[in-house]
């Protein structure tokens, strides 16, 4: 493997061949740049450079692969509470709607109820505006016969007095004296 890079190495190092001069030799550049060259590939092939390198690529590669699986598991772990968030938030929705569904349905009730109750008031105080009216004709009513039959004794007295004689008095007296009498016994 070694000579086969060095082997690369003169062939990529061709144009070298182009100077002047003798090309083996220590006074040309170019053959003593080759000669780094080579020897600084032979160094690091000596010390294990390329699978250094390819070990870190590898490391790397590793890490790289390990984050991308982390990466992908919190990903998948973020959907998941993403869509158990959706499942909560639509519950939540539905719970809301059938609180709000089952507050406007109290409401209707309420209302209903209120209209009856105010339709019972409105009957109750119609019937006690009745009573009033009633027991107010009733005391009217009254009122005028009390008066009337005050007006009618005067009247009577009037007369009574003026046809009746004192004898006729004492004996209308005696019979009210006896009828009451024999009322009480």
């Amino acid at each position: 493997m070694r000579i086969l890079a060095i082997f690369g190495a003169l062939i990529v190092a061709s144009p070298a061949f182009a100077a002047s001069g003798p090309f083996f030799s220590l006074g040309n550049t170019n053959f003593i740049v080759t000669l780094a060259f080579i020897l600084f590939i032979a160094v690091l092939f000596y010390f294990k450079v390329p699978s250094l390198l390819g070990g870190m690529l590898d490391q790397r590669a590793e890490g790289i692969q390990s984050e991308l699986d982390e990466a992908r598991s919190l990903r998948e772990e973020a959907q998941t509470v993403l869509a158990s968030y959706e499942r909560k938030h639509k519950e939540v929705q539905a719970q809301a709607d059938r609180i709000v569904a089952h507050a406007k349905e109290e409401a209707a009730s309420a209302a209903e109820i209120a209209k009856q109750d105010l339709a019972e008031s409105i009957a109750r105080r119609l019937s006690a505006a009745e009573d009033q009216i009633l027991s107010a004709q009733a005391s009217a009513v009254k009122e005028v016969r009390d008066q009337a039959v005050v007006v009618a004794i005067a009247a009577a007295r009037d007369v009574i007095a003026k046809q009746l004689t004192t004898a006729d008095a004492n004996k209308l007296i005696e019979a009210g004296i006896s009828e009451v009498d024999a009322k009480l016994h």
